[in-house]
């Protein structure tokens, strides 16, 4: 599974990690990413890795899971 966002393209970046002491190693900042099922427009639901902010910003639209009434 690779770490970017389906929707926005969103990646790890790399940085520094800087200690008490001012020495600076390298690290990766990773995006905040969920696995959640997404529904198309023509009715299709499939499972995507999206950023916790294209889920809050309504790009993805989550299906109606429908019960069923015992009989």
């Amino acid at each position: 599974m690779s770490k970017e966002c389906a929707f926005c393209g969103k990646k790890p970046q790399v940085g520094n990690l800087v200690s008490h002491s001012n020495i600076k190693t390298k690290r990766r900042f990773n995006p905040n990413l969920q696995r959640v099922r997404h529904q198309y427009a023509d009715g299709t639901v499939c499972t995507l890795s999206v950023c916790t902010r294209c889920i809050r910003s309504g790009k993805v639209i989550k299906p109606v899971v429908s019960k069923k009434a015992d009989a």
